[in-house]
């Protein structure tokens, strides 16, 4: 029953692996514009990742190995770095190979960008400035109907904290975490193992692991499918956090908001219940269930749960992502704008700390998980989440408008649902930065 079990979440898993909330930037937008620490502090220099790394390196290769030691002491699930890719300090090598070196020693994509942009807040209209390609900024495979809009940062240009913190929440969904395992196409020999969940073979797929954590599935979950407790989101979190704080301490602003925002992203991904919970509209049972059937020659009810809960995922994301920037581009405000704002609810939760991310953020969703699923099946139009014949991610982009038109009449309920996971988005992304700051400012 393992094997059939695991088999199952493997394939559930393939239609969300890509992301979980779309576009984190426009919702971070709202989320920090009325933080006065984020969206009144001065502005800060831009400069080139090779500018921070030169001139900090000796206290980088020291954050990166305590990071790691941290990581192997306190992360059940780690996957040790080889000691081959600790970054050791050289002042004789080029910038080229300092770069690729801190690359290695983080187990990111070689192929990672990191350029120096922003993406630009649809509120604020058309860019004066040309917009940048997609491959300037990202390594991901081409996507379909992008909201992203880019503007080169100039080295030396002044930027708002806002502005780069909102645009870096966005960016860990550019490639960072593709084809990092042992058995992904071009493997870099980091360590990982095995590709834990989802689909090797598919690029995007790969990212997946970095971006989920089950964390809450219970014993016989993980009893029968213990792959899935292979996740390596407490893990970015931890090492982008770290680095945002040295950055501020030794005065490379840029790369403190900048490295913030890239930590918020895998936060903010676990506030999403499809990436807190393998399944959250079937129980255990259910999936054992249909797993039987499959092995007895009837498979039909295991590919129909895969394409709902898929179905369901991409339809939760299209209904907020519209929503979000079609407000944001007619300048008014509704239940999901409200909630990203509401810094009333920060207090409801524990300080930041390293156990933040599972037993607050991860536990939250995946408790929300039966609910929201429930709100997507009611608020939607049957045919995109209850039809298990319809496979709408592979008609994402032309279905999104089709979606918009035929929201049911109990679309507020949806909506609803949605704006109270954006209102944990908001709560827990101000908590993290005030946690990162705090560190930087311990008496504040």
């Amino acid at each position: 029953m393992r094997s059939f079990l695991a088999a199952l979440l493997v394939l559930a898993l393939l239609p969300t692996a890509a992301r979980a909330w779309g576009n984190h930037s426009p919702m971070c937008y709202r989320a920090f514009e009325r933080m006065p620490d984020v969206a009144q502090a001065a502005l800060v220099k831009a400069e080139p990742l090779v500018d921070f790394l030169r001139s900090q390196e000796a206290a980088i290769a020291r954050t990166l190995d305590a990071q790691e030691a941290w990581a192997r002491e306190h992360l059940n699930q780690h996957a040790p770095r080889p000691d081959a890719l600790r970054f050791v300090p050289d002042p004789q090598r080029s910038d080229a190979e300092r770069r690729a070196a801190f690359l290695r020693a983080l187990r990111l994509s070689p192929q990672v960008r990191l350029a120096l942009y922003l993406q630009v807040d649809p509120r604020d209209g058309e860019p004066t400035k040309p917009l940048l390609a997609p491959s300037v900024v990202s390594a991901a495979p081409p996507s379909k109907g992008g909201t992203q809009r880019f503007i080169a940062v100039e080295p030396g240009e002044m930027v708002s904290p806002l502005a780069v913190l909102a645009s870096a929440c966005d960016e860990p969904d550019y490639g960072h975490d593709l084809n990092l395992f042992d058995d992904n196409p071009g493997n870099p020999g980091y360590g990982f193992g095995k590709q834990p969940f989802g689909n090797p073979a598919v690029a995007i797929g790969s990212q997946a692991p970095f971006h989920m954590g089950f964390f809450h599935q219970g014993a016989i979950f993980n009893t029968l499918a213990p792959s899935f407790a292979r996740t390596f989101t407490e893990l970015r979190v931890q090492q982008y956090s770290g680095l945002a704080v040295l950055a501020w301490q030794t005065g490379h602003a840029y790369w403190g908001w900048r490295f913030a925002g890239l930590a918020l992203h895998h936060v903010q991904d676990l506030t999403q219940p499809y990436h807190a919970s393998a399944a959250p509209g079937a129980t255990l049972g259910h999936m054992m269930w249909v797993n039987l059937k499959a092995q007895l020659g009837a498979p039909a009810d295991r590919q129909g749960l895969v394409v709902l809960q898929g179905n369901r995922h991409f339809v939760l994301e299209q209904f907020q992502t519209r929503w979000i920037l079609e407000n944001a581009r007619q300048r008014r405000d509704g239940p999901l704008e409200v909630a990203l704002r509401d810094g009333t609810r920060d207090e409801r939760y524990p300080p930041w700390s390293p156990a933040y991310v599972r037993e607050v953020v991860a536990a939250e969703a995946y408790a929300a998980g039966p609910a929201t699923d429930a709100a997507v099946v009611v608020g939607a139009p049957a045919k995109f989440v209850s039809d298990p014949n319809f496979d709408f991610a592979a008609n994402e982009a032309s279905l999104g408008p089709e979606l918009a038109k035929q929201m049911q009449g109990q679309r507020d309920g949806l909506l609803q649902a949605i704006a109270e996971l954006l209102g944990h988005f908001g709560a827990h992304s101000r908590n993290a930065v005030r946690g990162m700051r705090l560190q930087v400012s311990p008496g504040r």
